[in-house]
């Protein structure tokens, strides 16, 4: 995400403490905060795609996705 656009997010919550935001700013405010949110997500899913655990005999497999119980 640009250095800007993470400047007027946090212009807006600046903007928040003081007053109450606009219907416009709401709108901007949630567009960029979704556009941050899913830009971490997708570094986050990268970082973790690069994990490699070593075995007690080694030998490096990746970090495998936790299956659910149900």
């Amino acid at each position: 995400m640009e250095h800007e656009k993470i400047e007027r997010i946090n212009e807006l919550a600046r903007l928040a403490k003081e007053r109450q935001l606009t219907h416009e700013e709401l709108v901007e405010r949630a567009a960029l905060r979704k556009e941050y949110l899913d830009g971490f997500r997708e570094n986050m899913r990268q970082v973790l795609e690069g994990v490699r655990l070593q075995r007690p005999d080694g030998t490096l497999e990746p970090l495998q996705k936790k299956q659910d119980k149900h």
